[in-house]
């Protein structure tokens, strides 16, 4: 399983039937078709794939899509076709080795996007129509989703009894005092499919703790929450204007000690951690809200909480500590193998939450992405892709390296090796106006990106999208990783160089670098693909027999 910045979040309650979105109807019953489907979704975006069947009396020698993007949709990188670019229209062409297509075969094309899916469709000049719905609405079929999406909701009749908040002077059951290390001088737990994770409060803060484990049940696609035994209880209900959650919180521990929650294997999701306040979580007909911070109006604007995010299945368990939205709560992660061995990531050096504010304030165009409440109380600080969405942060801030880095391969190849295990796969770019083209061994064109925008890079996705596949999603992420750290365009075979070669242009992302600079490893996940070269805070057992969070001081 590769190392994935966020786990298994998808949207159940969007899942629907595989079915087509387009066919084309000319006046001939028998002629070619042309079909569109999403294949994945996440919070940001899609992956579509178009089938083209030639059903038609005679082969065809070449084929040409085009459509319409609704307001707000965009489409981002694309494979097995080139595509041409005027106002909202897009134009896809066939390609020389699949151009042909014989009578009764079929040739695909895909391309990543985001927003409404695309209206207007025409096969070789020929309009399409949609079956069952009108043209442009897209079905789910086979979602891929490695992204964190909103998670299906619960009706307030499930809700399990209150649990009171912990107080020091009550500890709740399942709490324990954390004078050691809960794992490392205790024996080895045996197997067992409800994996404890252990929560230490080491913060010397006094405030109550409440943690929440919320996850999509990998087994049947069932999202829900975790309660302290590790009874998973699907989310259902929700409205149109969503409604408050039930209270599915755990109370966490109060500072200097421990609380062990059971989590079930077969699950994949976040354990959320507050203090002083619950977190208010929301129940739409799409899902469960999660908080957002950087929107003006969040009822979590001003409550202290982070996340930790894990998948745990039959291959093992993988826990990180994640930055990629914002830095807020420093905690370290660990998880112990059945061999005894505790692996752990995620520290931060002592005084290194102050520090990271301290610099962000400094740093030219950074400090509204600080946010502080009223009594003083520094509560995150937000990614800048976050903090430009919330309007605090410039919207265009990389552009100016953006069109640097990819104008450097005009005249000359990016050599891209996305596995470090197989050096010998290697793809070749080369930017044509604003597209990059990338060549495999035998010249064939097998990706193609169109010059991203500064929210692109930020958020890895749009004309950086990465599906879920062995060409184009790892071209993507390498591409991405690059331009967070500043190295397109200067270092022209990517991934290459190392931490000290990275964050070193001016317009870079700053709050990664100093994040990573304040890592007692050096490791974090700063941006969604900081896993190219390893960066990344994680933790990974295929044999997991318990696994640990730890609060640290700040």
């Amino acid at each position: 399983m590769r190392r994935k910045r966020t786990l298994l979040l998808a949207v159940a309650a969007t899942v629907a039937a595989a079915g087509t979105v387009w066919i084309a109807l000319p006046a001939s019953a028998a002629a070619p078709t042309a079909t569109f489907r999403k294949v994945a979704v996440w919070d940001t975006g899609w992956q579509g794939d178009v089938t083209i069947h030639n059903t038609g009396a005679s082969a065809l020698s070449s084929w040409k899509v085009e459509f319409d993007l609704p307001a707000g949709g965009t489409v981002g990188s694309f494979w097995e076709a080139d595509m041409a670019a005027a106002d909202r229209h897009r134009t896809f062409r066939s390609r020389s080795w699949n151009a042909q297509v014989p009578v009764g075969a079929k040739v695909s094309f895909g391309f990543t996007g985001s927003g409404p899916a695309p209206v207007n469709c025409r096969l070789n000049g020929l309009p399409c129509q949609g079956t069952g719905g009108d043209a442009g609405t897209a079905p789910v079929a086979a979602p891929t989703t490695t992204r964190p999406a909103p998670v299906e909701a619960t009706t307030p009749g499930d809700k399990p009894p209150a649990q009171p908040a912990t107080d020091p002077a009550t500890k709740p059951a399942g709490t324990t005092p954390s004078s050691k290390p809960a794992d490392d001088d205790n024996p080895v737990p045996p197997a067992s499919d409800l994996l404890p994770v252990t929560v230490t409060n080491d913060t010397g803060r006094d405030e109550s703790v409440f943690l929440y484990v919320l996850g999509v049940n990998t087994g049947t696609g069932k999202l829900g929450y975790v309660d302290r035994r590790g009874t998973f209880t699907p989310w259902t209900g929700g409205k149109a204007v969503p409604v408050p959650a039930p209270d599915v919180s755990i109370p966490g521990p109060a500072d200097g000690e421990r609380t062990t929650i059971k989590v079930p294997r077969g699950l994949s999701g976040r354990l959320y951690m507050s203090f002083g306040r619950k977190l208010d979580f929301r129940l739409s007909t799409d899902g469960l809200v999660q908080p957002a911070p950087w929107a003006g109006n969040d009822p979590n604007r001003d409550i202290l909480f982070d996340w930790s995010e894990f998948t745990l299945n039959e291959a093992g368990l993988w826990l990180n500590s994640s930055q990629v939205d914002m830095f807020a709560v420093p905690h370290v992660v660990s998880v112990r193998g059945g061999d005894g061995r505790t692996v752990r990531t995620g520290e931060v050096k002592p005084g290194g939450r102050q520090r990271v504010i301290d610099r962000i304030k400094r740093q030219p165009g950074f400090a509204d992405t600080v946010q502080t409440r009223a009594d003083g109380t520094v509560l995150r600080v937000l990614a800048p892709g976050k903090a430009a969405d919330g309007g605090r942060f410039s919207a265009t801030y990389l552009d100016p390296y953006i069109t640097s880095a990819w104008n450097a391969y005009t005249g000359r190849a990016l050599t891209v090796v996305p596995f470090g295990d197989r050096p010998d796969t290697r793809f070749l770019g080369r930017t044509t106006g604003d597209v990059m083209n990338f060549t495999d061994a035998n010249g064939r064109t097998v990706a193609s990106f169109t010059k991203p925008s500064t929210a692109n890079v930020w958020g890895c996705d749009g004309a950086l999208g990465a599906p879920n596949d062995q060409v184009v999603g790892p071209i993507a992420r390498t591409l991405c990783a690059a331009l967070h750290r500043g190295t397109l365009g200067t270092r022209h075979t990517q991934p290459s160089g190392g931490a000290d070669d990275f964050y070193r242009e001016p317009l870079t992302n700053h709050y990664s670098r100093l994040i990573h600079e304040n890592m007692v490893d050096g490791k974090a996940y700063g941006f969604a693909f900081d896993d190219v070269q390893a960066q990344e805070s994680l933790v990974h057992s295929g044999d997991p027999r318990s696994a640990g969070i730890v609060l640290t001081p700040f």
